[in-house]
């Protein structure tokens, strides 16, 4: 498993954790998060690659660059999640396993978050666990390609 490249993705208004409800979203910056998962999948042996946009067309362009180049996607969708089908039919193209994060757990909040465009083209979806859930999709991988061995 050493030497696994993992494309980490942070949508819309992420740039402004540490300050944007933080009783939603915690205190945690995401230049926080993003130290979490490079250390995590250090231990593992593995390099991350981090882009966080506020644009739909940014992170589709990423996915697309990421076939055959990157070996997963953990994908923090923010807004996204719930209407953008442009990031759906990108990572349905993506050859790739996909985890899909939320610190937040949407189930709980707004009825208009209940939906997600991403999760069926995920191996699935860590929420609610604040900043952990980084980790736990970094952990939900290195087990997905042990049992795909």
């Amino acid at each position: 498993m050493a030497g696994r490249r993992i494309l980490l993705l942070n949508g819309p208004n992420l740039d402004l954790l540490g300050t944007r409800e933080p009783s939603v979203y915690g205190s945690a910056t995401l230049a926080e998060h993003v130290t979490a998962v490079e250390a995590a999948c250090a231990g593992l042996g593995w390099s991350v690659t981090h882009l966080q946009s506020n644009s739909e067309a940014e992170l589709v362009s990423a996915i697309h660059a990421a076939r055959g180049t990157t070996d997963a996607v953990i994908i923090n969708p923010g807004a996204f999640t719930h209407y953008s089908w442009a990031i759906h039919d990108a990572l349905a193209a993506y050859d790739g396993p996909i985890v899909e994060v939320h610190l937040s757990q949407p189930l709980s909040r707004e009825s208009w978050r209940h939906t997600s465009v991403v999760a069926p083209v995920a191996i699935g979806t860590v929420a609610g666990f604040g900043g952990v859930g980084y980790g736990l999709a970094v952990e939900a991988l290195s087990r997905h390609f042990a049992a795909a061995k």
